[in-house]
């Protein structure tokens, strides 16, 4: 079985996960393992992009991608002295680069956003949200799939939300989540760790990509075994 790859993870959540089911992967990101982990590559990902990786799943920074941000672009907002809309640019070319690696297996995942146009990675394989695989939470995740299997989605694994009327006074329940304010806003407030605990991979999502991994490696055997 070749070795796979998680880019651009620091938490090892995903990484644990594959190891403990027996695959041979390894994260990779510019910050050190949260958790000390030895199967960790502490370096720019784009340099080990053409090491032999049977496959890859990729989380490309989302903040200047996602949708909810790119007002600002026009705005000519500036951020630690350079156009916003130059980072976004930028964070672009790189989730391009590592969904074109050549690896032969292929997971990027990212916020509702720039991603989805035509011209770049174009619709997402698959969305999903953190409640429909058991997770109190909501928030969109995008997953563009290139020889992965998509992740299976069980009805019953539904966290349902809290009934809430909304806008107040309308007469009109809406269901919102424990990282949801009743007006539908993430109740995280600002930090400097804020952008990196809204990137964190929802416990039911990073089990259903690695049950999607599995799949995928465990049809390659079937095909190679005939």
């Amino acid at each position: 079985m070749s070795d796979w790859l998680v880019a651009c993870e620091c938490s090892g959540a995903i990484r644990a996960r594959l190891r403990d089911r027996g695959v041979n992967a390894r994260s990779c990101d510019i910050k050190p393992a949260e958790d000390g982990s030895r199967f960790h590559i502490q370096a720019d990902v784009m340099t080990i992009l053409n090491h032999g990786w049977g496959g890859m799943i990729a989380h490309p920074e989302c903040r200047f991608l996602c949708g909810s941000g790119l007002h600002w672009n026009a705005r000519g907002k500036m951020v630690d002295g350079r156009p916003r809309a130059e980072l976004t640019a930028e964070a672009l070319t790189f989730a391009i680069a590592l969904w074109n690696a050549p690896i032969e297996r292929v997971a990027v995942e990212n916020s509702v956003g720039i991603l989805s146009r035509p011209e770049n990675l174009g619709k997402a394989s698959q969305i999903v949200q953190p409640y429909e695989l058991g997770d109190d939470a909501s928030k969109a995740t995008c997953w563009w799939f290139r020889g992965i299997n998509p992740i299976r989605i069980d009805p019953a694994a539904r966290c349902p939300g809290r009934l809430v009327e909304w806008p107040i006074g309308s007469g009109k329940i809406v269901e919102r989540w424990s990282n949801q304010t009743d007006s539908g806003q993430n109740r995280l407030g600002p930090s400097a760790s804020r952008s990196a605990d809204r990137a964190r991979t929802y416990p039911g999502i990073a089990d259903g990509l690695v049950d999607a991994v599995l799949r995928t490696i465990a049809a390659d055997a079937l095909r190679s075994a005939a």
